[in-house]
């Protein structure tokens, strides 16, 4: 994706004064960071990464305590804290930063930094996917208390592919000692470098104005940018978001599903509800075999793999007729066909009538996590197939949002390794 938006500018990204842990004020480096806090499983995730280190970024991007403002003053007194105790402290001076996570043959690496917000219309930061205002409201509260961006969205990118502009300063950066280095649990080895060389910056900076990105990852917390922007009038640090950016045609992204957990539906009244309206076949297998069958009934059309009661049950070819009495007709034909739009505007608002709120429905990235906690719970979880991603970009050109939680690319930068603060402009 290169060509500037209607604006006629591309990306504006600028080097921060970035907050990073001390390491020997810490146990580890792995062991204060944490998947992004949507990722993080509740609560067993998050127990178990508060207990890991008592200085686990997790008590910043997911306070717990009694109320919503509590939580979010909690979080602005923990910070304070660490930066007067020396946890955290900022860089002596602003910078861009080359990241490279690498776990077997999955390689990634990207520029981060401060990115000039802008709008949808501009065309310049594309979003595919709708957005719940709860979460949106919660983001902004905490980023307004502690006033700080405590973990870059990941926005992608795509050059021709040669090795100039962005991708030249990268490979060269990796060949000199990083700042930091650590592998994290899930075995993913990090790696961050400052970039402070204006002629390195300005090759960044004149590359990527020539762009424009897609939002892979953080929509909720991008839409949280613009809305704070807009409290604050006057120009200066609210202007800017802290992201990564990765151009895709040299480090493909990978994308992943992400999965429903119908709180108060078990598996048999589900399938009840569907009277028809779909095909229904039980799979008597391990789940991975169970997700073999799920891509394969993907391949020919809609297909979703219910699971919480033991089994997997595959629910595939929908009623053409219930599918046009349910599903918009103003949009584009691959907006129409999506898993996710069949699953929120026939299954969920129809056939179950489920509305779309935190107490009824959660969103799981990990498979095996969304199966788990349904069994646990009496519940249903909906397993999705991945979306392709050019179709996610071909809407995304369009001006199209896919609905809400649609995809899940990675691998997702670790939360903690570098923050920013607007109080240091």
């Amino acid at each position: 994706m290169k060509t500037p938006g209607p604006t006629g500018q591309g990306l504006r990204l600028i080097p921060f004064r970035g907050l990073r842990y001390v390491p020997e004020r810490v146990g580890s480096l792995a062991a204060v960071t944490s998947p992004p806090y949507d990722v993080v499983v509740r609560p067993d995730g998050l127990h178990h990464l508060e207990s890991a280190d008592p200085h686990n970024i997790v008590r910043l991007i997911l306070p717990q305590a009694d109320t919503a403002a509590a939580r979010q003053e909690q979080a602005a007194e923990t910070l304070n804290r660490w930066l007067d105790e020396g946890i955290l402290v900022p860089e002596n001076e602003p910078a861009l930063y080359v990241y490279e996570q690498r776990s077997g043959e999955i390689l990634q690496r990207g520029i981060v930094g401060a990115l000039a917000l802008s709008s949808p219309a501009d065309g310049i930061v594309l979003p595919h996917e709708d957005v719940m205002a709860h979460v949106v409201e919660d983001r902004a509260n905490l980023m307004r208390t502690t006033a700080a961006h405590l973990e870059p969205l990941l926005l992608t990118y795509r050059s021709e592919g040669d090795p100039t502009g962005a991708t030249a300063v990268i490979e060269r950066t990796i060949h000199r000692p990083p700042l930091l280095a650590t592998t994290t649990e899930d075995g993913y080895r990090h790696r961050l470098w400052a970039v402070t060389d204006p002629a390195d910056r300005s090759e960044i900076e004149t590359d990527l104005a020539r762009h424009q990105a897609l939002i892979a990852d953080g929509h909720h917390r991008w839409a949280t940018y613009l809305r704070l922007q807009q409290e604050h009038t006057d120009p200066g640090p609210w202007d800017f978001g802290l992201v990564l950016l990765v151009d895709t045609a040299r480090y493909p992204l990978r994308v992943r599903a992400i999965h429903r957990l119908l709180h108060r539906l078990p598996v048999a009244d589900a399938l009840a509800a569907l009277n028809g309206t779909f095909r229904v076949r039980d799979i008597e297998e391990p789940l991975p075999m169970a997700l073999d069958a799920l891509a394969e009934a993907a391949a020919e059309g809609n297909a979703f793999l219910l699971a919480g009661d033991g089994r997997f049950h595959l629910v595939d070819r929908p009623d053409e007729a219930l599918l046009a009495r349910t599903i918009p007709a103003d949009r584009p034909l691959a907006w129409r066909t999506l898993d996710a739009t069949v699953l929120h505007a026939t299954l969920l608002d129809h056939v179950w009538q489920i509305p779309d709120s935190p107490e009824r429905i959660a969103y799981i990235h990990d498979t095996e996590a969304a199966v788990e906690q349904a069994e646990r719970r009496n519940a249903t979880a909906v397993l999705m197939h991945p979306v392709r991603e050019e179709v996610v970009r071909d809407l995304a050109r369009q001006g199209v949002t896919m609905p809400r939680k649609s995809t899940s690319f990675g691998p997702k930068p670790a939360t903690g390794l570098v923050l920013r603060s607007l109080a240091l402009g």
